[in-house]
Parts: structure tokens; sequence; C-alpha cells
């Protein structure tokens, strides 16, 4: 059980930075409560600008975006889709809301991100069968972009467009761009743990300005225009609140203030745990600037004498909130039966994060005091069980 009399410290809580209650204010004050108004556009406008993109339509989450980037994409029962495998389930979900097949694909150690050797056979043998994918979702984990170069190249030889989930890399950059400013799509998710948040919603944004007015009529129920309401195709409800998007615009104000204080807690963690023997932490490639929304780090158990499963047990145990790595999709129930390319034909990266990898609090609002916490109870673990020759379990439970 939990130590209760400590303070509980959190994986990622919000940060809120003191001005969102203007921007909400001003809303009430103006009776612009209903969905849509000046913030929505003012958001759109503010979050497209920062990402050097055309435009950006504001909705309810980062699952809808994909949602709706798929449908604008014309993908239809039975097409398949192509996606990272070392994800959160919402990055797959909307295949299955359109009756698609997913097919996952590995990562590579260097970004932890998609494999563009496992993309690049996967994409030939698809090509080999005639069934290349609608569309490619490929994923930035944990803040650090993928080796887009790549992975576009390998897209644009069969035509495929991509779909960039920056969900947890808003913030990043990739040789200077805009992490989710590649593709076809982009999409970021407003979640509560992520770097900035509205409570719940997401963006997705283009170039391609035809497709963003798609994308709004799509999310106000397909509303067609006339005097009445008049429907010809299938919407959803999936738009931002104008006193949501108002949060957002407050939020995306100190954005930059919450990656610097995050890759701050990074290299802390890494500064003083790094020297530990088993220890190692995600890396960075050359070349991007990675938000580090998380940090995380792997533990070969034979060297440090602890599994992820120790120390969790032990974190939990102190009221210190930490998670281990995404479970791969392909091993998900849901996904039973999915293809999957692993990044060498007979290892998969993938499993190997989620067997050894754990995400600590890296919150932009973590104390020194508090992360002080996390490194001793870490420290503690590891010595403890190597003084002690412990028997480690080596997989998450």
């Amino acid at each position: 059980m939990p130590t209760m009399d400590k303070k509980k410290i959190y994986l990622s809580p919000p940060h809120m930075s003191g001005r969102e209650q203007d921007y909400i204010n001003e809303a009430f004050d103006t009776n612009w409560i209903a969905p849509l108004g000046p913030n929505v556009d003012a958001f759109e406008n503010e979050l497209a600008a920062y990402a050097g993109v055309n435009g950006a339509a504001a909705v309810a989450s980062g699952t809808a975006a994909i949602h709706l980037a798929l449908r604008l994409l014309g993908v239809k029962p039975g097409d398949r889709i192509f996606c990272s495998s070392l994800t959160f389930v919402a990055s797959a979900n909307p295949i299955l809301y359109e009756g698609a097949v997913p097919v996952f694909i590995d990562s590579e150690p260097d970004s932890w991100n998609m494999s563009p050797a496992a993309l690049g056979r996967a994409l030939a043998e698809a090509d080999r069968e005639g069934s290349l994918p609608k569309a490619v979702i490929v994923v930035n984990l944990y803040g650090q972009s993928a080796r887009m170069d790549e992975i576009i190249a390998a897209c644009d030889r069969y035509d495929i467009p991509v779909i960039e989930d920056a969900a947890e890399s808003l913030g990043s950059t990739y040789k200077g761009k805009a992490s989710g400013s590649f593709g076809k799509f982009g999409i970021y998710s407003f979640n509560g743990n992520k770097i900035i948040t509205t409570s719940g919603g997401g963006m997705l944004v283009s170039n391609d300005e035809e497709a963003l007015r798609k994308t709004r009529f799509l999310a106000t129920q397909a509303r067609d225009p006339a005097p009445h309401y008049q429907h010809s195709e299938l919407g959803y409800n999936y738009r931002m609140s104008n006193l949501l998007a108002g949060v957002g615009r407050a939020q995306l104000q100190v954005l930059e203030d919450r990656v610097n204080a995050r890759r701050a807690i990074f290299d802390c963690y890494c500064e003083q745990l790094s020297d530990l023997p088993g220890i190692q932490f995600m890396p960075e490639l050359a070349d991007t600037r990675s938000n580090r929304w998380l940090t995380v780090m792997t533990i070969n158990p034979a060297e440090a004498g602890c599994s992820v499963s120790d120390l969790l047990r032990t974190l939990t145990e102190e009221n210190i909130e930490a998670r281990p790595v995404w479970k791969p999709l392909h091993t998900q129930p849901l996904f039973e039966h999915t293809r999957y390319y692993p990044h060498h034909e007979q290892e998969s990266f993938s499993e190997s994060a989620f067997r050894h990898g754990i995400c600590l609090p890296s919150g932009s609002g973590l104390t020194e005091e508090d992360q002080d916490r996390v490194l001793q109870c870490v420290k503690e673990v590891i010595a403890a069980n190597r003084l002690v020759g412990h028997s480690y379990n080596s997989s998450p439970q």
C-alpha cells in the first residue's frame, strides 16, 4: 500500500499558467459559452502559426483528430492502415472505427519510433501483394520525433499519405521544423497529462486548407448549408468548446517554458542515474529537440539487480506515480491476429522496450524536493537489490 502520509507525486499533472482564467472570464462576459467562438478561431490560428502550417481545426480530442484524418483520406472498411505499434491505443482505435485493418510497425532503437527499415519491408511486401495501405500513422513517442525524412520518403515512393501523431510531441522539433508539421495531416492532444492542456481536446493541422474546411464540417455533425437542419453524410460532435479553447490559448503562451522545464527534469534524472548499472535513457536523435514529455529509462535487470516491476512497486509504496512503457499494440488482445513487422526480422524492439522501460514523474511543475524523492527511491531500490542479489521479475505487471 502507498505511504499516504507522504505527498503524492504524479506522473504528468496539469500545469496552469494563471492566465487561463482571463480567457474564461472573457468568454463568460461575452456569453460565448456554447461550442465555437472567438477563442476557437484564435487558438486554431495561433497553433497553426506556431507549427508553421497553413491551418488547424480544434476538436474534442487527439483521437477525434486521427479519426477525422482517416475520414478525409477516404478510408473504407477493409482498407489497410499501417501504424506504429509502440504507442497508446488511441493511435489505432480510429482505424477500427472505420472498419479498416491495422498493420503494426515496430520501432527502432535510435528514436523509439517507427522503424524505417520495418516500414520499407512492409510497404514492399504490400506492393507485391497488391494491398498497399491507405495511410501510415507514425507516432512521435514521449516527445521524440520519428525519422520523418526516411518515413515520408518511403511512403512517397508508393504515394501513401502520412498522418503524424504528435499527441505527445507538441513543442518538439525535427531538423528545425515543428513536430506535427510533416505529412498530409498532423494531430495534437491537449489531454490533462500532456505538455499543455485544455483539460480535454485536440487539434488537426495541415497545409491543405480545403481538407481543414471539410474537417470543421464533419466535426459539427456535417450540417449542410441550408436554412433547416439537413445532413447528407455522416458527421460527428467533435468540435472544441470556446471555453476550452481559451484555456488552450493561455497554455500555448507558456509552451516553451514547459518544454524547457521538462528537458531540465530529464537532464537531472540523466545526470543522477546514468552511472547506475543497467540504466539507460531514451535517446534524442541528432538534429531534433524532444520536448521530453516524459522521462523514460530502461532497466537491464541482469546488471541493475532489479526489474521495472520491482521499481514500480517501491515507487507506488512511496506514493510516487510511475508507469511502464506502452504495451505494444500488436500484443494487445484487441488487435489479436494483426500483422506486425519487427525492426529486425527476428527481434522486436517494441517488446523489449515494454519489458524494460519505465516512465518517471516528469511534470513541468515538479519541484526539486519531489525530484529528489524520486531519485532517492530509484537509487535505494537498485542498491538494495544488488546488495542482496535479488531475483528479479523481468516483465511489467
